[in-house]
């Protein structure tokens, strides 16, 4: 079955290890001379003139896994800010390596669950929320554990202004179905598919991150929602 019970907001969890191999010398560096300039402050409201210095555009990517798309977004809209939330050491060390290269100024990252941001920005303020290739959880006991949930998306929708983008990429056919499912159950949003290439091709705003280009050299089909939110 696809169906499961509602997921609580408040339900808190980062699954896995934090950090996996022991970091180079230069990934050490990183972490220690540039996350601190780049950190989410750890506690208040998280509002773009905090963390940029103006009322710019907010987007949000939840588990930006090595920063790929992240940094791509970045590089395109310059007058954006863009918050990274990722729980996994690895992956802020690989975000960093990519603004560093890319000389980027408008990213911050929280290096912890992205539903501590949408817990502390205020509602109707992000322009635009990205889940790439959340972790399935294809078993139907852990359902519940999967992003796309009641709970998280409430968060979403509240976080989101009246016409803001709420993007989901996946790789995993359990996830897509379960992805339209839930989303299908709303109200607050709108697909913005009109064919099905809409939703079968990446978009050319879209970039690939390594687990999209994984998954097509495994022959894997990906599919690309996008989701408006409605007043």
């Amino acid at each position: 079955m696809l169906d499961a019970p509602p997921d609580p907001a408040s339900i808190r969890r980062l699954y896995g290890r934090r950090s996996g191999h022991k970091l180079r010398i230069g990934q050490a560096a990183l972490v220690e001379n540039l996350l601190p300039t780049l950190t989410v402050p750890a506690k208040g409201d998280i509002t773009p003139e905090g963390l940029f210095g103006d009322a710019r555009p907010l987007w949000l990517e939840i588990g930006f896994g090595r920063g790929e798309h992240m940094a791509g977004q970045a590089e395109a809209h310059p007058h954006v800010g863009i918050i990274g939330a990722e729980p996994f050491l690895d992956g802020v060390v690989g975000a960093l390596m990519e603004v560093e290269a890319r000389g980027l100024t408008n990213i911050r990252i929280h290096n912890g669950d992205a539903l501590d941001i949408l817990d502390r920005v205020a509602p109707a303020s992000l322009d635009r929320v990205f889940l790439l290739h959340p972790d399935p959880w294809p078993k139907a006991r852990h359902a519940k554990r999967r992003f796309v949930n009641p709970g998280p998306l409430d968060l979403v929708a509240r976080a989101l202004k009246p016409g803001g983008e709420l993007r989901i990429g996946t790789d995993h056919p359990v996830y897509c179905r379960w992805a339209l499912m839930q989303m299908n159950k709303r109200t607050d949003f709108e697909w913005l598919a009109q064919t099905p290439a809409d939703w079968q091709h990446r978009p050319a705003d879209w970039p690939q991150t390594r687990y999209e280009a994984k998954a097509r050299r495994l022959g894997h089909e990906v599919w690309y929602f996008r989701y408006r939110r409605l007043p």
